[in-house]
């Protein structure tokens, strides 16, 4: 201030000659010392009345105005990342910060909001524990809302890394979950070994035999030309009970065996079709000439997927009807199943080869499929790859920050637990007692997070859900872009529930650790006098 009105008084004595030099100089002093004397008399006035020391803990603390524009700055970057995402989504390509981050924004929302109505719960418990006859539930309440101000931080970092492991997790559950879908689609099966002629019957029961298989279903496929000059139709003819056991096993168009039972006579055998043959034929019965003869179907159930014609439009019929009515033509080996459908867990491919080598003629060219072929092939690429092993770090870098914040935030605390149990054992505590109050002091922060942290993890994925386009990372080739084949982020419940079951449950383990460390040390090393811990 002395500086500044110095130079300011010499400035108006050469800027404005002639005036007098006295008063300027007066106005400079003046000046310089309001500006010298302005904070000391503040301060002054201030504390010219006594005040008593404001608690700082958790439960009293007060938000400061910086902190609320700091949360008010964060909360709109929050909005407008995840306004950006959904309207651009992610198969616009390009690389934004502010899309990129939204995740970790939406994060930090949440948690500052539950940093501010932490303490509401403490207060509320700490009340009925007060007025109860026992000691632990108030102590430990006590404890943890006489935390300092701070310790809300922890939380703040739990959180964050908590919504990423979950958010990550998701990413992978479902491209893996899309993956395998793909793969069933396009194999019907676990395996599927076809040919252009039918199938030789110790083929069937070579591989029924193989380490794995479950159920092995030779389907009769036969393609009819529609009536309506449409798309041509596969007609479908399987073993009911066998076939309804494959699409349970499948997931792709479950029903039951009774839906396909044999009507007798000459009534319209009872089939099941796809919604594209129901929408151009109706429910009416139809007429169709496959090599073994004519039949007259009429549509039972509707399914949107079979196995033996995933996506197609098809006529699914019983083979035993077929076979009541056409017994010559269906018992001919050259109108045998050209399809074997197999179920089951862990096929052996190598196994599986092996059998169709044995039991296929040379001259007949035979394709095996397997499920977990075509899955590996949606995934061979370094594209996939890549992103794979980057989502797979987000999720093990959030789970291990997790796990950090919350073990340095327990360590941190350590000594005054310690010193408190050392304390209060010479009042008669018990070692039991003493573990309880630890692990309820510990409690309400660690459920806290893993609460918050599943609950945030649900709610990011719902906000960033629409704009999420996973198709080009789990189907390289597909169109994506919004179509009927978009793959959508979905909430996946394990990447949800395991990373906040283990924070919980390494809050318990640190807790309990402490207090059988404690247990074994003498009140005399704890508890020195002077000591002001």
């Amino acid at each position: 201030a002395l500086p500044a009105a110095a130079a300011g008084g010499g400035l108006a004595l050469l800027l404005v000659p002639g005036e007098r030099v006295l008063p300027s100089l007066l106005a400079a002093a003046g000046t310089g010392l309001l500006g010298t004397l302005a904070l000391p008399l503040r301060a002054v006035a201030a504390h010219r009345r006594p005040q008593p020391a404001a608690r700082a803990d958790l439960v009293r603390a007060r938000p400061s105005r910086r902190r609320t524009v700091a949360e008010l700055t964060v909360l709109v970057l929050a909005v407008g990342a995840v306004v950006a995402l959904r309207r651009r989504s992610t198969a616009a390509g390009g690389v934004d910060a502010l899309v990129s981050a939204a995740p970790v924004l939406v994060a930090v929302i949440a948690a500052l909001v539950l940093m501010r109505l932490y303490p509401l719960p403490l207060r509320l418990a700490a009340r009925p524990a007060a007025r109860s006859a026992g000691l632990i539930g108030f102590l430990s309440l006590a404890r943890a809302g006489r935390a300092p101000a701070t310790a809300g931080l922890p939380l703040l970092a739990l959180l964050v890394a908590l919504t990423t492991a979950s958010f990550g997790g998701s990413v992978l559950a479902g491209v893996a979950t899309a993956r395998d879908h793909a793969a069933l689609t396009a194999v019907g099966a676990e395996a599927r070994i076809s040919a252009d002629k039918p199938l030789p019957e110790e083929l069937r029961k070579a591989v029924a035999k193989v380490p794995g298989v479950e159920d092995a279903v030779p389907i009769r496929l036969d393609v009819q030309a529609a009536d309506d000059s449409g798309p041509p139709l596969y007609l479908v003819v399987a073993d009911a009970d066998a076939y309804a056991r494959l699409a349970r096993a499948t997931g792709l168009g479950a029903f039951s065996a009774g839906d396909l039972a044999d009507p007798g006579g000459d009534r319209p055998l009872p089939a099941i079709v796809s919604p594209g043959v129901l929408a151009r034929f109706g429910r009416a019965p139809m007429a169709l000439q496959p090599e073994f003869g004519r039949l007259v179907v009429r549509p039972k159930a509707v399914r949107a997927d079979t196995p033996a014609q995933p996506g197609g439009d098809f006529v699914l019929i019983n083979a035993r009807s077929v076979a009541r009515l056409h017994p010559d033509t269906y018992a001919d080996p050259a109108t045998g199943a050209c399809v074997l459908l197999l179920s089951g867990r862990s096929l052996s491919a190598p196994a599986l080869r092996a059998a169709v080598r044995a039991h296929t003629p040379a001259s007949l060219p035979t394709h095996l499929a397997l499920r977990a072929a075509e899955r590996a092939k949606l995934a061979d690429s370094p594209l996939q790859q890549g992103a794979e092993r980057l989502y797979t770090a987000a999720v093990a870098a959030g789970a291990g920050f997790a796990l950090l914040a919350l073990l340095l935030s327990l360590l941190q605390a350590a000594p005054q637990r310690t010193q408190l149990l050392a304390r209060l054992r010479t009042m008669g505590l018990t070692p039991a007692q003493g573990r309880r109050l630890m692990v309820l002091e510990a409690l309400p922060q660690a459920l806290l997070a893993a609460l918050g942290g599943a609950l945030v993890g649900v709610a990011a994925i719902r906000l960033l859900g629409p704009g999420m386009d996973l198709t080009p990372l789990a189907l390289p080739g597909s169109p994506g872009g919004g179509g009927a084949g978009t793959v959508r982020l979905q909430s996946d419940p394990a990447s949800l529930l395991l990373p906040s079951a283990g924070v919980v449950a390494l809050a318990l383990a640190v807790v309990l650790v402490q207090a059988w460390l404690s247990e074994r040390r003498r009140e005399s090393t704890e508890l020195r006098a002077g000591d002001t811990r």
